[in-house]
């Protein structure tokens, strides 16, 4: 099922995730929504992310999964960024990747069907 997720960042400049070797970059809405998108679309973020586990054979693999038709808009909103993501990716592989980019510096305002 494809589903249309609205996600806020509420400080741009805080959306950062712990580990900088998997955090956003961007600076602005549209880098977001470009980072966001290429992490729901490869699974790179994915495996970098499982690699520096302690045990990368033990991770779920339903967390690896990919939506090659994801797509990510961004729009910019004084300080916050407003993010629609449109995929099939289930929730949890979402919010995973939302949390190895951002950090808890994100909030999931809704999700449609899309």
């Amino acid at each position: 099922m494809v589903a249309r997720y609205y996600i806020t960042l509420p400080d741009a400049s805080r959306a950062r995730g712990q580990d900088a070797r998997f955090t956003f970059t961007a600076v602005g809405a549209e880098g977001f929504a470009e980072q966001l998108q290429a992490a729901l679309r490869t699974d790179d973020l994915f495996e970098r992310w499982r690699l520096v586990q302690d045990d990368p054979d033990e991770v779920d693999p339903a967390l690896g999964a990919t939506d090659p038709g994801a797509t990510v808009e961004g729009q910019q909103q004084d300080l916050h960024v407003n993010l629609v993501v449109t995929s099939a990716i289930p929730g949890t592989v979402l919010k995973h990747r939302l949390r190895l980019l951002a950090g808890g510096h994100w909030e999931l305002r809704d999700v449609t069907a899309a």
